[in-house]
């Protein structure tokens, strides 16, 4: 006699496009805390006595460093209480960073309210992930971030821009205004519209031994460990554009109020990368996209970096502008890729994987990032270096992750 058919696991639901827009808003938090500051670096710095220019980049830095040491708190907690009160601490957390910044009377208080900032804004940006995860899984995972990425990369294309404009009409304190109101608007967007992904069945009471477990566990995956350094050094050099930006385009090239227009030009490069990517997954393996990337954006910054190096001579707007199309387009790839393989593994304890690969390739990306960035001496050949340098340490951990086989998906898409 037969045995009966093993029943099949349901189809996981096709992401609604609010779905993938209010992913986009959540995850959207940190890029508009990051990008909406640019504009207002040297005038935040002078008004609360920044030692000087490149000390200004630790705004930006500051955010980082509470942002990775939150992702190590959301992750736990989204496994035990839910993804929903996790993103409620978070955001709250958010608020109130946002308001100490606002009222901020000297440096050293900016950089406090940043890292509150951060630390709040983890939770949505780990969260995500988790959401996504528990929805979905692999190719289809990636292709899902891509497309929130795609979406995502909107507002760094916008925020510098709605910085310069509220410079315009009010002092660079009216920026944390406008964090404040966006912070409560997607919170409440959130709350009503969003269900809760992980059902009570699926919840695991915290205990500190049972995370370090799966932590360990997390690192113990050759590729996934291989990604998640691939993350860090990839957004490390982004990093290092990050802080550094404000001081090349907006003063070195003279851009002045114009910086907005070529900073959201070459965000806009990584949406198409994001866009260009989410399709290709259809037709091409993962890794062999990422790797492709990546290779690209590594030779081209060699290549420049060699010819500015020998030539002695400084590069062009127009050459930053190229150079900076290009790697960001070959970014737009492995953002979404590096953390969907990373986390691919992990669908039974999503919330502690989001929380390791965000925290880990954090901290990467922010100590690397502010090396870049710190080291900014007035011409973008630091910059181009770091990318040089960072790309081809990413295709060495690729290789040696994919030396020889292991599952990547080892466990279905809960439903």
């Amino acid at each position: 006699m037969n045995a009966p058919a093993a029943p099949s696991r349901p189809a996981p639901p096709r992401a609604s496009a609010e779905f993938i827009l209010l992913m986009a808003a959540l995850m959207s938090m940190v890029a508009l805390s990051i990008d909406a500051m640019l504009p207002a670096l040297a005038q935040i710095g002078h008004t609360l006595g920044s030692p000087d220019a490149n000390s200004n980049q630790l705004v930006i830095s500051a955010l980082f460093l509470g942002f990775g040491f939150g992702q190590l708190l959301y992750g736990p907690m989204a496994d035990a209480l839910g993804r929903k009160p996790a993103i409620y601490t978070g955001l709250g957390l958010f608020l109130l960073g946002s308001i100490a910044c606002m009222s901020a009377q000297s440096f050293p208080a900016m950089l406090a309210g940043r890292f509150l900032q951060g630390l709040g804004v983890a939770s949505p940006r780990t969260i995500t992930l988790a959401l996504v995860r528990d929805q979905y899984l692999g190719p289809e995972m990636a292709r899902i971030m891509s497309l929130i990425m795609a979406v995502f990369i909107l507002t760094p294309a916008l925020a510098p821009a709605l910085g310069q404009v509220i410079l315009l009409v009010a002092p660079w304190r009216a920026i944390f205004a406008m964090l404040l109101l966006m912070g409560l608007l997607t919170l409440t967007w959130f709350a009503l519209r969003q269900p809760e992904t992980l059902p009570a069945a699926r919840r695991v009471p915290f205990s500190l031994r049972q995370t370090l477990r799966e932590a360990r566990s997390v690192f113990a995956h050759r590729r996934s460990l291989a990604y998640m350094v691939v993350a860090g050094l990839s957004f490390g050099a982004f990093v290092g554009y990050l802080t550094s930006a404000q001081q090349l385009l907006q003063e070195q090239f003279g851009l002045g109020e114009k910086f907005p227009l070529y900073f959201g030009a070459l965000a806009l490069c990584i949406g198409a990368g994001s866009i260009t990517n989410s399709r290709l997954l259809r037709r091409f393996e993962v890794q062999k996209l990422t790797r492709s990337a990546i290779g690209v954006f590594t030779t081209l910054s060699t290549v420049t970096w060699c010819a500015l190096y020998l030539g002695h001579a400084p590069l062009s707007l127009t050459g930053l502008m190229l150079w900076g199309g290009v790697s960001f387009f070959c970014m737009g790839f492995v953002f979404g890729n590096a953390n969907a393989m990373a986390m691919a593994p992990f669908g039974h304890m999503a919330g502690v994987a989001a929380a390791v690969v965000g925290a880990f390739s954090t901290f990467v990306s922010v100590t690397l990032g502010t090396l870049i960035g710190q080291s900014y001496d007035g011409a973008a050949t630091p910059l181009i270096g770091g990318f040089a340098l960072l790309g081809a340490l990413a295709l060495g951990i690729l290789t040696w992750a994919h030396a020889r086989p292991e599952p990547v998906e080892v466990e279905a898409s809960g439903g």
